[in-house]
């Protein structure tokens, strides 16, 4: 598992991992672009652009740990989004395992989204 290090910068963190630099980059690229692969059925924007992916961990055997939102906790399809995106990461070579977890802290807003999703979905 990849240990923080304290640096000089005051309140600053430094993840140090096992994995190379580059490696990790890449790999990091990948998943983003696998979880751009994955909509929302009903709304016509990756999750990825929509702000649903809160945060992403790649520990040093190289699993994933997904934390995601929904845009409403009674969103029709909380019951598939999390196993498309899990098969989704799991396709980045390389990955020794993929788990998603669903989160409502924060709730979502439209202010998560990305310029392109609001310009998709004709937001401004």
């Amino acid at each position: 598992m990849t240990e923080p290090v304290a640096t000089d910068t005051p309140n600053a963190m430094q993840v140090q991992s096992a994995i190379p630099e580059a490696e990790l980059l890449a790999l990091t690229d990948s998943i983003v672009e696998a979880m751009k692969t994955v909509y929302d059925p009903e709304i016509p924007v990756d999750i990825y652009e929509l702000g649903l992916i809160y945060k992403v961990d790649i520990a040093d055997d190289r699993s994933v740990a997904v934390e995601m939102t929904l845009t409403t906790p009674n969103c029709p399809s909380a019951a598939e989004l999390p196993g498309m995106v899990e098969n989704a990461v799991a396709t980045v070579a390389g990955i020794s395992g993929v788990t998603v977890e669903i989160t409502f802290d924060p709730p979502w807003d439209q202010g998560r989204m990305s310029e392109e999703a609001r310009a998709t979905l004709n937001l401004w």
